[in-house]
């Protein structure tokens, strides 16, 4: 039997801080299809997983660093949220060079919760229309994206979703677009 990812690469972007079920719900989905899943982190080691920011749970083994990851390598970037996480990611020049470059490369991206954060600080949400935790959403509306508050948005195989209960609906149409593959690159002003 084969997967709807069978054979494609995803990267999983995360720290500590992490909220856990946005890690393993998604990377459960995405490898009951067949993908193999690696978590990009800022530092070698592991990876200290919460449940509501507050409750630390387990930890994960990181696969490689940014400063080590490569568009090239990937077929497509999933980012868990986490308040931390989100915010430590986003002040790294590295996550942002790298995450830039998945989008400039046209891979899907799966962005849940906080994560979007880490895409308003790289300057990708210009034009495009996603969804998030409600506190960045102003941000959002300021980095030049159009925020709307629905369970599960794709804009051009940038899926978005609010928090751990859209996961259901998140993790079906991460898959969906996963398979999809390359979109093409979207621009301020372009249409595709």
């Amino acid at each position: 039997m084969t997967g709807k990812l069978d054979g494609k690469r995803i990267a999983i972007l995360a720290t500590d801080g992490v909220e856990e079920v946005e890690l393993t719900e998604p990377r459960r989905a995405v490898t009951d299809e067949g993908a193999i899943t690696e978590i990009v982190s800022l530092s070698d080691g592991e990876i200290q997983a919460m449940k509501g920011d507050l409750q630390p749970t387990n930890t994960y083994p990181v696969d490689r660093v940014a400063s080590a990851a490569s568009a090239s390598d990937y077929d497509a970037l999933l980012m868990p949220g986490g308040t931390v996480n989100a915010d430590r990611l986003r002040m790294s020049p590295e996550v942002r060079s790298f995450v830039t470059d998945m989008f400039n490369s046209g891979k899907p991206v799966g962005a849940i919760c906080h994560a979007p954060w880490t895409l308003v600080e790289a300057d990708l949400v210009r034009g495009r229309t996603l969804t998030s935790y409600p506190s960045l959403r102003t941000d959002i509306r300021n980095a030049g994206g159009n925020v709307v508050d629905e369970e599960v948005v794709n804009d051009k195989g940038l899926v978005s979703s609010r928090n751990p209960d859209d996961l259901p609906a998140f993790c079906a149409k991460i898959v969906e677009e996963f398979a999809e593959g390359k979109h093409r690159v979207h621009h301020e002003g372009a249409t595709s």
